[in-house]
Order: structure tokens, then sequence, then C-alpha cells
């Protein structure tokens, strides 16, 4: 019986594996049917997708110049691989959704209240970088680039090449524009503190700039472009930290309080179920001569027990004499 326990417990931890595993099995058959989903229907217009985010650069090309395709299959994989790409960005929420209802169940609920807020600013603040390269860093990139071609030489963008450095653009600046999200994470980790951070804010500075300096053209303009939006979003999320850590403080004071009231509640209430020694039930003083008789009663009612307990203990003895 003992060794069929273990069995048993084993084979239901086997099944609660198992049932994980096929809940992520189809929750990753759910993300793979909506990429398609959307794949299918966007493919039909994937030359006007192409022509959209081409735009920023066909719109300061100079006349009679356009974009080339120098492999054999670009034509068709290009539009394709650019559709793919845009179907898994237009399903990141219900990607994350698929995978915050596997992950939640395992969670506490702080951590829930915490992390829900934090998945949707990521993909606002995701969705953020990659407009803000496409309207602002775009035209002022494709303008420097163009504009420094030597004479005589014509600009003929490859479509592969071209669509490869917008992605790596977007990832950059996608990135770049969670700085409040990993700012707040490193402080709720307790990591650092808000001040420790704020304390370090010229450096942030600098290494926006820096950052600036390495997806951008060399001009303190375009530079700025994005160093001040990153600097700004570090001061999102200082801010952003700082309510937190408020809201924290009150929650846990109000806790100790009615932690602190429901002790004093039950010391009350058994405060008022045993009187003092000096006290009668009702409460009223009692004398010298009263409390001594007190004692006696309970001494003579201890010792009465006593001889009891002395006598169930030889009367049993007796018993089991002569049942032997």
């Amino acid at each position: 019986m003992a060794e069929q326990e273990p069995k048993k417990e084993k084979n239901e931890r086997e099944q609660t594996l198992m049932d994980h595993l096929i809940e992520l099995r189809d929750r990753l058959l759910r993300m793979v049917l909506a990429i398609l989903i959307v794949f299918v229907a966007l493919f039909a217009f994937s030359e006007d997708i192409f022509t959209i985010a081409a735009k920023p650069l066909l719109a300061l090309m100079p006349e009679g110049t356009s974009m080339i395709a120098t492999g054999v299959t670009s034509p068709f994989l290009v539009p394709f691989k650019l559709v793919l790409l845009l179907s898994v960005l237009l399903t990141i929420p219900y990607l994350l959704h698929q995978m915050w209802a596997f992950i939640a169940p395992g969670l506490y609920r702080h951590e829930k209240r915490m992390a829900t807020p934090l998945l949707i600013s990521s993909v606002i603040l995701f969705y953020c970088g990659i407009a803000f390269a496409y309207f602002v860093i775009f035209p002022i990139l494709f303008g420097f680039f163009i504009g420094i071609a030597p004479e005589g030489v014509a600009v003929m963008t490859d479509i592969g090449q071209y669509l490869d450095f917008i992605i790596a653009i977007f990832l950059a600046f996608g990135i770049a524009f969670e700085v409040p999200v990993a700012t707040f994470l490193v402080i709720a980790a307790g990591v650092t503190t808000v001040d420790k951070l704020a304390d370090k804010r010229p450096y942030i500075i600098i290494g926006a700039f820096f950052i600036g300096m390495l997806l951008t053209p060399p001009d303190v303009i375009s530079q700025s472009l994005l160093a001040i939006p990153i600097w700004l979003l570090f001061e999102l999320g200082l801010i952003a930290s700082r309510l937190f850590l408020k809201k924290k403080v009150k929650e846990e004071v109000i806790m100790e309080n009615d932690e602190f009231t429901l002790v004093e509640e039950k010391s009350a209430d058994f405060a008022g179920d045993i009187p003092p020694d000096d006290h009668d039930e009702e409460g009223n003083s009692l004398s010298e001569d009263e409390m001594e008789k007190l004692f006696d009663e309970a001494e003579a009612e201890e010792e009465e027990n006593n001889q009891d307990d002395d006598v169930e203990d030889s009367s049993s003895t007796d018993e089991s004499d002569k049942k032997s």
C-alpha cells in the first residue's frame, strides 16, 4: 500500500505535466494560426505594403531613379518577407495574450497586477518606436545618405538590402523606446533606487547621444531627435517608479495598521474575558482577605483533583492485577 502511494503521486505529476504541455501546444498553434490568418489577408496587398515601406526613400530619390532587385527571387521573396514580419508585428498583442494566459495561473496576485500594465505599455512603446523611426528618422536618414552621394553616382537601392536595413532600424528604435519599462523593472526588482538612477542622469544623457550617433547621421539635429526622446523616456520611467513605490509604501502602511488594529482588538477581547488577579468576574477590586480565601479554595480544589487522580490510578492498577 505504501508503495502504491508514491506511484500514484508520480502519475499525478506526470499527468499535470502532460496537461501543461498540451495547453502550451494548443496556445502555440493558436499563435501560428493567428499569424497565418493575418498573413493571408495581407499578402494580396504585398506590393502596396512594400510601396508604403519604401515611401520615405522613394520620396527623396532623384527623378529617373528607382529601386532595383538584384536577385532572381527578390521581387517575390522581399514582399513575402515584409508581409510575414508585418503579420507578426500586428499580432503581437494576441501573441502576448496567449503567452500571458499560459503563465498567469502560476503567478501571485501582486505579480499579475504589475505584469499586466507592463505588457500593455511595452507593446504601445514598441509601436511608438517604430512609428517614430518611420515618420521622423527615415526622412532625415535617407535624405542624408542620398545627399552625400558623389556626383555622377545614381542612387538605386536594392529592395532586399533596403528591407533588411529598415527592419534593423525598426527593431533598434522599438527596443530603445522600452527604456521606461526597463527603468521601472530595475527599480522594482531592487537592483537600484530612483535616487541612484537620478544621480546617473548625466551618463544616461551621454549614452542617449551615443546611441543617436550610431543610428543617425553625424549631425547634432539628427542625434538630438533620437537622444532627447530616449532621455525623456528615461525620465518617464523614473516618474512611474516613484509613483509605484509611493503606492507600495502606502499599501504596506495600511496593511500594518490593519494588522495592528486586529491585534489590539484581539488583545482587548482577551483582556475583557479574563479579569485581573485582584478583581472578581464583575471587575470589582478584592480585599486581601478575599484574595487569600480565593487562593485557599483554589489549592483545596487542586488537592481534591489530585486525590481523585490517585484513586483512578490505583483502581486501574488493581483491575490489571486481577486480569493477570
